[in-house]
């Protein structure tokens, strides 16, 4: 099984292991490709699975790649797969629906507290000396 990452980069900067998706098919992981429509075609051809993150995969971009099985957006939306081409020929679409769900969450109460404490001015004015003042 053939198996191409369209911009690895975006989910594994370096340090994660792809072994596990290894152990599946012969893969073929791209740090980043673009948005160049014959760039897309030229790499995910033959795949059955391909993955993207911020690579599109347009209806036209679907409709070129004959044996494409499985699209997974590893990321939480779909906004970079036309779903209802890939739905017509059949070919599923999977998210990572709680991708970041803790960090999204400790970001959040981590923005609420800096702008109730102004966290970001005391910070500042000790960097700048002011705390020694």
């Amino acid at each position: 099984m053939k198996i191409v990452v369209l911009d690895g980069h975006t989910l594994n900067p370096g340090d994660l292991d792809w072994s596990a998706l290894e152990a599946i098919g012969e893969v073929t992981i791209y740090d980043r490709t673009g948005t160049d429509e014959s760039l897309i075609v030229e790499r995910a051809s033959g795949a059955e699975i391909v993955l993207t993150n911020k690579t599109i995969l347009s209806a036209d971009t679907i409709g070129k790649l004959p044996d494409l099985k499985y699209i997974g957006v590893l990321a939480t939306g779909f906004n970079t797969v036309d779903g209802a081409a890939a739905a017509a020929r059949g070919i599923p679409v999977a998210n990572i629906p709680t991708y970041g769900t803790d960090s999204v969450a400790e970001m959040v109460f981590a923005h609420l507290l800096g702008f109730a404490r102004r966290v970001d001015k005391h910070a500042h004015d000790v960097a700048a000396g002011g705390w020694a003042k």
